[in-house]
């Protein structure tokens, strides 16, 4: 209610201290505003806003001028959406330090106030059901990026040879760091995304999709970026600096050709054909666990940031100063490979709630353990996956709930490394043949992808189809709780042993090894009597998080 007074401000002009109120009013906002830039609280997602869940987000526009030497961002996103119901009150979130100056609705002047880092448009007369096109013109000063990517925001730095070099990252708090939206994972534009940004002529804009054209005008270029395809409003990004592109041809799986283009920077030059070579060799690696890459009709696009990589779609981001690992003999970046594994898992398959951050996550990271497999055989395969489970701190359930904030959900590690090994312990539990198979289909039917959404449900229900058998107890185990496995192994009689599952909650398979040899062998609730001449090994590979206790 404060924010609809401030609004109202000039009105005051009917009485003979008006102007003094006005310009006092005005300096209260404007230091409110000024102390006011943390932007820590904000966190993507949570519970959907019922003014949002009626709307269904088909498309955006966003134009605007970047003024690096004020760290300044104005111009205008237009945003098409279908209305389910009528309301009089139409709510998108937009960061605090950015103001709107103008909205129209369907082409016509609406009202509207800000608050807690939303926009209310509101109406005397019911937006109806059907197709609205919002524009909202805005601008001001963004966010500056604490900790990026992971307190992120805008960041304004300058590369090695004092070029401006800006990137913007916004998986935590959402695209209404920058621009008008409905920030919430469950909605995506079904129709894509146009952006138009200008910058100085001397700077290049690399973005998501296919680069349209380049307009210049005075001083100035616009890059007029689109893609056709859905996409997560946090990799509704852009990135400026003194780019070159550095690009080859690559073809898919399928035989579709696709360019590979890397936005690197002038004075990186020399490192770029290593860093295509890998994106090639990477490409290949999860073309053959998840099929093809999934947005052939634009690029296999890589930018060059000053901060970790991110996922963003078409464009994923990358850093690590061109210095490699060694697997298997071969050069391996685990930022370069991680990232790209999110066009898969995040971009393509993208879960409905960030309750359920670990598909993404998760399978992500063990991805990272089926290129080591790769480049390296086996022992690199169970190496990387030992270090996952080392690293698991089972602090809290990967899925804490439903409808929970990006926050809520990310804290710590286990959603990468438990849930990488938890599909490592699914594998075991299912084979190759079923395991393998289902997890390249869950990566390529259309019921899981692009414009679908997926949960922890819908990836235990497809892996029971295919397995033929009820896996959500195992899921709920690995998932929802943070128990690990209690075994029991207690000598029972001469050269006898009980092996005891003592949270049993359904048959596993477990390799127990004994003097006479090691065996598979399915331990139900009653546990399984095995003879040896010394205490049984259970699981001594290491497939399940467990704790063992020799009696």
């Amino acid at each position: 209610m404060k924010t609809r007074k401030a609004f109202r401000l000039p009105a005051l002009r009917r009485n003979i201290f008006s102007p003094l109120l006005v310009l006092m009013g005005f300096f209260v906002l404007a230091f409110a505003h000024a102390q006011n830039r943390d932007i820590s609280y904000l966190s993507s997602g949570g519970k959907l806003n019922p003014l949002q869940a009626i709307m269904d987000i088909r498309h955006y526009t966003i134009a605007l001028n970047v003024d690096i030497d004020k760290q300044r961002i104005d111009g205008s996103t237009e945003i098409s959406l279908l209305l389910s119901k009528s309301t009089d009150t139409l709510l998108f979130d937009l960061v605090h330090l950015l103001e709107v100056q103008k909205i129209k609705v369907n082409n016509k002047p609406v009202q509207f106030f800000q608050a807690n880092d939303k926009i209310y448009i509101t109406s005397d007369k019911a937006f109806t059901p059907g197709n609205q096109i919002v524009k909202i013109e805005y601008g001001g000063v963004p966010p500056v990026a604490v900790r990026p990517p992971w307190l992120g925001g805008f960041t304004w730095t300058k590369d090695r040879t004092g070029n401006p070099w800006v990137v913007i990252n916004c998986q935590k708090e959402g695209g209404r760091v920058y621009f008008p939206c409905k920030d919430h994972p469950s909605d995506e534009p079904n129709e894509g995304v146009d952006m138009l940004i200008t910058v100085p002529e001397n700077l290049v804009v690399a973005g998501p999709g296919i680069l349209q054209k380049v307009t210049k005008t005075k001083d100035k270029k616009t890059y007029h970026w689109k893609t056709n395809y859905t996409i997560s409003n946090y990799c509704i990004v852009f990135d400026i600096g003194k780019y070159t592109v550095v690009g080859k041809e690559y073809t898919t799986c399928l035989g579709n050709k696709v360019p590979i283009e890397f936005y690197v920077l002038e004075e990186d030059i020399a490192n770029a054909d290593k860093i295509i070579e890998l994106k090639e060799r990477d490409t290949r690696i999860l073309e053959k666990y998840f099929g093809e890459y999934p947005w052939v009709k634009e690029k296999i696009g890589i930018g060059e940031v000053p901060n970790p990589g991110m996922e963003h779609q078409t464009m994923i981001t990358f850093q690590n100063k061109f210095v490699y690992s060694q697997v298997g003999g071969h050069e391996y970046s685990a930022n370069l490979y991680h990232e790209y594994a999110h066009e898969w898992w995040a971009n393509k398959v993208t879960n409905k709630d960030w309750a359920h951050m670990w598909i993404q996550e998760g399978i992500a990271t063990y991805a990272e353990a089926l290129a080591f497999y790769e480049l390296g055989g086996q022992a690199a395969y169970d190496e990387i996956i030992d270090g996952h489970k080392r690293s698991i701190k089972s602090k809290k359930p990967m899925v804490g709930g439903e409808e929970l904030s990006e926050d809520e959900t990310y804290a710590g590690n286990d959603i990468y490394t438990k849930g990488s090994f938890f599909m490592h312990s699914l594998r075991y539990v299912l084979g190759d043949s079923i395991f393998l198979p289902t997890l390249k289909k869950l990566a390529t039917d259309p019921k899981y992808t692009y414009d679908n959404f997926v949960t922890t449900t819908d990836v235990e229900q497809l892996f029971s189809a295919e397995s033929k058998q009820n896996l959500k107890p195992f899921f709920d185990f690995y998932t929802r709780t943070t128990e690990v496995l209690d075994i029991s192994v207690k000598e029972t009689g001469f050269q006898k042993y009980l092996v005891k599952v003592n949270n049993f909650f359904m048959p596993l398979p477990f390799d127990i090894s004994t003097s006479n040899g090691t065996t598979r062998t399915v331990i139900n609730k009653e546990g399984v009597i095995v003879a040896s001449a010394t205490p049984p090994m259970v699981d001594g590979k290491g497939y399940y998080l467990k704790k063992i206790l020799i009696q």
